[in-house]
């Protein structure tokens, strides 16, 4: 069983930021990546859409396309956490963040809420 300690979210003007973080635990816990998706208001679990990605061993980093340009993804391999920086924050990136980890089959978190409103 997988624990996630997720933190970070909150409200936020536009161009303002916030720093999300994630961290895993679990016995023989071996992580692959880890990463973080995001779900507007209204949409439901399959309209989830994917933020960023980082892969373990190498720090790989991977930012889908409303991430580009204005966030960050790093990771603290000794505490299993991950770390997902905004900046320039949008109304459009109101949503709940879900950190995700795999390993290898991927286990969710309960998700932060994030909203970006004048």
């Amino acid at each position: 069983q997988v624990q996630f300690v997720e933190s970070g979210g909150g409200s936020v003007q536009p161009g303002g930021s916030l720093r999300l973080s994630c961290e895993v635990s679990g016995p023989s816990l071996i992580v692959y990546a880890m990463g973080w998706f995001r779900q507007a208001p209204g949409k439901g679990q399959e309209d989830r859409e994917s933020v960023a990605r980082i892969t373990w061993k190498s720090g790989n980093k991977y930012l889908d396309g409303p991430a580009k340009g204005r966030f960050t993804i790093s990771r603290d391999n000794a505490k299993n956490a991950v770390y997902l920086q905004m900046n320039n924050l949008e109304p459009g990136d109101t949503a709940r963040y879900y950190c995700y980890v795999d390993k290898p089959s991927r286990s969710w978190g309960q998700g932060t809420q994030v909203t970006v409103s004048s």
